[in-house]
């Protein structure tokens, strides 16, 4: 989906701009340093990486979350172990900057966890050097199954359900430990995700506890096949959003019911920013926006995510092959059946992979959106929008739209040092209005939307 968000070249920023003539807005192209730097995020992605990882998680035989933990070459356990073993590895390539802990509880949830059973997550945490309580987490899910969910002694190789997840955050891992960022970025393979997505509840527990501000959460699960049921190839990516907060309170309730907001959740904006991502560094990788917190009747870890405040969306590929998720190894007339390394197209996976360091590199560089964005102008011809300063930003910009557009198509640019303006002759009620802050070398934050209702961070008390 073609979206609009403000990445501004250094004339933009000087001279500022802004479109009230009814079209959507040019997006402004990436600044030459978020150019260059993007860039090198996006080559240093490996499909021979991504490979090696997919083949050492199949090679465990199964990852089944009540399977074997105790083993060091068969089950969950020896497979979390691998990935944390891993973690410490590229730690040691950047001078320790990976804290590698293991993030667990021991639960029993009937009827997929009938007794007590440790869910364990493998954890990589890489501190910001500014603004180290801003958080952006990565995720995919490290535990598999087959066609009986309570089956943990046959082979489940969970090639792309979800290896394919949990070898991007290793990716991600690998080459992004090798920067800085003023953010901390985290990078976890959640267990229990098939038992009833316990891996990221108990992540999401983990993050309130610390008192993290988790600006957004990637959910990366089924994200390396580009062949679908049918017979063409899909090179497009999906990511699910949410339109209105999962944990919604009353009070944010009523000011939704009152001035909109149904398609402005932080985690609809985040998905907005996903887009524009691609957009403006991968122009032949198309994100496909879905307005629905997961597919259809199903759902994934970034559920307790937003289930617990923070913004998330769900990253999967477009068209998934329905016989190679949760089955048997097997062929049936003709048909084969299991989720096996050969279904994986690893320069898909490759593209997948670049997306999300991308937008991990970019939101950690980027200012904090504004923590408050307000509107006023009921009963007047123009709008005034104002927000709370953003540490580090160099200029702002304003955005507002249809009320039934899915995308922001106007914008005016604001010098730092001022945290309001007036759009004259746009009139409050037709429009939805946003903030997003931008960094001195152009990068960009996720757009605020006015009020509450979008808030990405609780305003300060």
């Amino acid at each position: 989906m073609k979206v609009v968000l403000g990445y501004l070249t250094a004339a933009t920023l000087v001279l500022g701009g802004c479109t009230t003539d009814g079209q959507p807005a040019t997006t402004p192209p990436p600044t030459a340093t978020v150019r260059s730097a993007l860039a090198s995020v996006s080559v240093d992605v490996s499909e021979a990486s991504l490979r090696g990882y997919i083949e050492k998680m199949v090679s465990f035989g199964t990852r089944h979350t009540l399977s074997d933990q105790v083993s060091d070459t068969r089950g969950i356990g020896a497979a979390r172990r691998w990935v944390e073993s891993e973690f410490r590895k590229m730690s040691a390539d950047c001078s320790t900057c990976l804290e590698v802990i293991t993030v667990q509880d021991t639960l029993t949830a009937p009827p997929r966890v009938p007794s007590p059973t440790v869910i364990a997550n493998a954890v990589a945490i890489q501190r910001g050097a500014t603004d180290p309580n801003r958080v952006i987490i990565i995720q995919g899910h490290l535990d598999s199954r087959v066609t009986d969910v309570m089956n943990f002694t046959a082979d489940a190789p969970g090639a792309n359900d979800d290896a394919s997840g949990v070898a991007a955050v290793m990716e991600a891992a690998r080459i992004l430990s090798k920067r800085k960022f003023g953010a901390t970025l985290v990078f976890a393979a959640l267990s229990g995700e098939e038992q009833g997505l316990h891996g990221g509840r108990i992540l999401a527990d983990y993050a309130k506890k610390q008192g993290w501000e988790v600006l957004a959460v990637l959910n990366n699960d089924i994200v390396g096949n580009s062949h679908g049921m049918a017979a063409h190839i899909d090179d497009r990516v999906r990511v699910f959003s949410e339109g209105v907060r999962s944990n919604e309170s009353e009070t944010i309730a009523a000011a939704r019911r009152s001035v909109g907001g149904e398609v402005d959740a932080p985690s609809r904006n985040l998905a907005r920013y996903v887009d524009a991502i691609a957009q403006a560094h991968m122009p032949s990788f198309d994100v496909s926006m879905v307005y629905r917190r997961d597919r259809f009747s199903r759902g994934g870890d970034q559920v307790p995510m937003v289930e617990a405040g923070f913004p998330a969306v769900r990253v999967t590929e477009a068209a998934e092959h329905y016989h190679r998720q949760h089955q048997d190894l097997r062929t049936e007339n003709g048909v084969v059946y299991g989720d096996t390394i050969d279904g994986v197209d690893f320069p898909y996976l490759a593209r997948v992979t670049k997306l999300n360091a991308m937008t991990m590199a970019a939101l950690a560089s980027a200012p904090r959106p504004p923590r408050e964005v307000k509107i006023d102008g009921a009963v007047s011809a123009n709008t005034t929008v104002t927000w709370t300063a953003s540490e580090g930003a160099a200029s702002y910009i304003v955005w507002w739209r249809d009320t039934t557009s899915p995308v922001w198509q106007h914008s005016k640019v604001v010098a730092a040092g001022k945290t309001s303006t007036v759009l004259e002759t746009v009139v409050i009620d037709d429009w939805f209005f946003g903030v997003q802050a931008v960094s001195p070398d152009g990068y960009a934050s996720p757009v605020q939307f006015a009020g509450v209702v979008g808030a990405f961070f609780p305003p300060r008390q």
